[in-house]
């Protein structure tokens, strides 16, 4: 019960913005920064997964209004809100999932970097801090992937959220054949998004196999 507890005012701080108590609360039952980074970029990965199979999703959503009766219209829009709500949701989810890695990895290097000045054996300091920018770099290829991957979502939700609009204030023939024309040019942007998802979480399930295998070890 008291872990129970405890693990609910770690929640209540984290939510809170208080990093530094969060992670001091977390030692002391020996996770340190370095797993809650692996922890966080695997929920990004998480996240950024279930982004790219929503974004699909919601594209054929949008490809299909052009095989709708009329009558069906009212029907398909709150299909295609929901699809937008739906992707605005995970795009939300994983930009707060990579705001997350960073803030813990901005702290992690802070620590490392100031208990470089701590070690009194200089071969050992010197492998710590080689190790040091071994991990920075496989954290600067990280990120740049994900934010690479984030910013190819905001294009393809404003055409998604123009699509619903529209539809919402013409439910008629016309608004079909327009809706068609532009979903089938944003099949490009689409595609693009979704690559860059798939290299991101590549680039994830390498960050996160290097950290546990070892290999960036401070």
């Amino acid at each position: 019960m008291r872990f129970a507890n405890f693990s609910f005012l770690l929640s209540l701080l984290a939510l809170a913005g208080c990093q530094t108590a969060y992670y001091g609360a977390m030692e002391q039952f020996g996770v340190h920064k370095r797993d809650i980074l692996v922890d966080r970029v695997e929920d990004a990965k998480d996240a950024q997964e279930d982004a790219k199979e929503q974004f699909a999703s919601a594209f054929d959503e949008f490809l299909a209004v052009s095989e709708v009766d009329l009558g069906e219209l009212k029907t398909t829009y709150d299909k295609l809100q929901a699809a937008f709500d739906k992707s605005e949701q995970r795009a939300n989810e994983v930009n707060e999932r990579i705001n997350s890695i960073r803030r813990v990895a901005k702290a992690l290097f802070k620590e490392w970097k100031s208990e470089l000045d701590q070690y009194t054996n200089q071969d050992l300091r010197a492998a710590s801090e080689t190790q040091l920018e071994s991990t920075e770099l496989l954290y600067d290829q990280l990120i740049g992937a994900m934010d690479r991957a984030a910013s190819k979502m905001d294009p393809v939700l404003n055409a998604f959220r123009d699509q619903t609009l529209f539809l919402k204030h013409n439910l008629n023939a016309q608004a079909i054949a327009a809706l068609n024309k532009t979903s089938l040019a944003l099949q490009d942007e689409v595609n693009i998004l979704i690559q860059q998802m798939e290299a991101s979480i590549q680039e994830a399930n390498a960050f996160i196999e290097k950290m546990r295998i070892g290999t960036a070890d401070g």
